[in-house]
């Protein structure tokens, strides 16, 4: 069954004689469960797909259908409930606020859309105790480590249990150490608790947790990579990965 449906998407910048076309008619289903990865090079539009189903940007054309529902409908309360409560954003730079402790940043989206608190704060103790945060949930972001910040921002994404986790660029500002611990955890909740995430990321490591990657090119989908978790190791797919970003032009080091 799929979560997220998108039909024919388009994002067009400037006019009819120097047009940008971010977004060039992408079609592709997120099955609820899965762990999907969007890579491709600079500017191939894989951050603005991943905006336009977060609905901070709105497309030109095309259907983006959550749960049935067509997004680019939803308006005031409506829009806010599909932020605030389908979806999870989880971001390179944390974005967490630095006037507020681990617990109040993950607990702060409860606030703005009246969670239920003591569903909220259950929630909370499963989550820091998965994400191993028990010890940092009373510090603030500036006595926190990258890894320690990224793990707080994921578990405010989580925390009100959304249909769909967004990861952007997830590992981006994180060393390879936290990196890896970071994506073990978001594995662990895709296999285990059946968290359907879609992750943009110029990374192959990263990528190499997902289940199926598509890879985009000049808006367009270029290809697609399914892993056999029965037949392949996570490092035999990795190796695909490469090939296929070595085709894209010049290996991981230059795809973002």
């Amino acid at each position: 069954m799929s979560i997220l449906k998108i039909e024919s998407l388009c994002k067009y910048y400037g006019n009819k004689k120097n047009e940008t076309k971010a977004l060039d008619g992408i079609s592709l289903e997120v099955q609820t469960g899965e762990f999907l990865g969007i890579m491709g090079s600079s500017g191939s539009g894989k951050s603005t797909l991943l905006n336009c189903v977060a609905s901070v940007i709105r497309p030109t054309g095309g259907q983006i259908l959550v749960n049935g529902t067509d997004i680019r409908s939803l308006k005031g309360a409506e829009l806010s409930d599909y932020r605030g409560r389908q979806i999870g954003y989880l971001f390179q730079n944390f974005e967490l606020l630095e006037n507020l402790t681990g617990r109040e940043n993950i607990l702060l989206p409860l606030a703005l859309h009246k969670y239920e608190e003591k569903k909220g704060e259950q929630k909370l103790k499963e989550l820091a105790e998965y994400l191993e945060i028990q010890d940092v949930l009373d510090k603030f972001p500036t006595q926190m480590s990258g890894g320690q910040k990224q793990r707080i921002a994921a578990a405010r994404a989580l925390v009100m249990d959304p249909h769909l986790i967004l990861a952007d660029e997830p590992t981006g500002a994180l060393d390879s150490r936290n990196a890896k611990a970071l994506m073990e955890k978001l594995f662990g909740l895709n296999r285990n608790k059946k968290a359907t995430i879609m992750m943009v990321t110029h990374d192959a490591n990263a990528a190499s947790y997902c289940g199926r990657i598509l890879f985009i090119q000049d808006g367009v989908l270029f290809h697609e990579l399914r892993r056999d978790f029965a037949e392949e190791s996570q490092q035999e797919f990795y190796e695909r990965i490469l090939k296929v970003l070595a085709q894209l032009g010049g290996g991981s080091a230059n795809v973002l």
